[in-house]
């Protein structure tokens, strides 16, 4: 029906960043996979990060690195084709640095895959690596590839749910649980402790604090329903102390995680929320975070 595919998000083409390390080929196996899913291309991006270095490098080490990054492409595209044969891949070599060189192309591609570890660029997820600034800053949806190869599917797709401003990303998920035939898991986490400070003199209305995240989850739910009837849909509402703790949890059982990425401003640019730093470092299965518009950011909590 028209009404029920007006909102199908267009996932775009897929593109990856390699750098040499076995998380970043895992990376591009598993963008290889999704790009297929979509019946896409997938573009498989290198940046040897030269461009403002050649005051300090010589030509010959600039030379080598432009190679070796070359050859890194080839082998990495040869290796994708040899377990995709169908799949269309593309190559690119950039003389600019990985952040600003993933931001370009995957503005260009649609969706953007990292490892959570790597060489050089993609270190390991943590405060001021590359792979953490490509999220944080990015504009298009980044998926960071947690877990190994051999992870057992579970035929679910996770997504998160604040509020109604979520809608866009569960949407997102739905489209990948269609993809997958997978279910889709719309989870909401309530935290008192986020209301300590309004809401200690108002014990009464805690059940309409905690009812307010139901409700919000109630309505994203019946909109996904209502555009993607072949998706089955459930819900899941929890309290705890700590909402990472029991997004981390959830992701053991699932394929992926979708969740919209809210960020706050850092003295030195955007930053990921508490919430969505600790997914990033400790999920079981990949993460998609989908960026959120300016008017939709809401607390920085997650």
């Amino acid at each position: 029906m028209e009404g029920s595919t007006q909102h199908r998000p267009d996932l775009g083409s897929v593109v990856v960043g390699v750098d040499g390390s076995s998380t970043a080929l895992t990376a591009a196996f598993w963008a290889a996979a999704e790009a297929s899913r979509r019946s896409s291309t997938l573009h498989i991006f290198y940046a040897g990060d030269t461009a403002d270095r050649i005051f300090y490098l010589s030509a010959q080490i600039i030379e080598r690195v432009h190679a070796e990054g070359r050859d890194l492409l080839e082998v990495t595209a040869a290796a994708v084709s040899e377990r995709f044969p169908g799949l269309h891949v593309t190559t690119e070599y950039s003389r600019r640095d990985p952040v600003f060189g993933l931001h370009r192309v995957g503005a260009k591609y649609g969706t953007t895959v990292v490892g959570h570890r790597g060489l050089g660029g993609f270190e390991a997820l943590r405060l001021g690596s590359v792979g953490l600034r490509v999220v944080a800053a990015a504009t298009t949806p980044v998926i960071v590839v947690r877990g190994g190869e051999d992870l057992a599917e579970s035929g679910v797709v996770l997504a998160a749910v604040r509020d109604e401003y979520d809608l866009e990303s569960a949407r997102r998920a739905a489209r990948e649980a269609e993809l997958r035939k997978a279910t889709l898991r719309l989870l909401t986490v309530w935290n008192i402790l986020q209301y300590a400070g309004t809401a200690v003199t108002m014990l009464d209305d805690v059940d309409e604090l905690a009812g307010r995240h139901v409700r919000s989850l109630k309505s994203v739910a019946d909109r996904v329903r209502e555009e993607f009837p072949a998706v089955t849909v459930n819900t899941v509402a929890e309290k705890s102390v700590s909402v990472a703790s029991v997004l981390v949890e959830a992701s053991r059982h699932a394929d992926l995680f979708v969740m919209g990425g809210r960020r706050s401003p850092g003295y030195f640019g955007p930053t990921l929320g508490r919430t969505t730093h600790s997914l990033l470092h400790h999920s079981h299965c990949p993460v998609e975070l989908i960026p959120r518009r300016d008017e939709e950011q809401g607390s920085d909590a997650s």
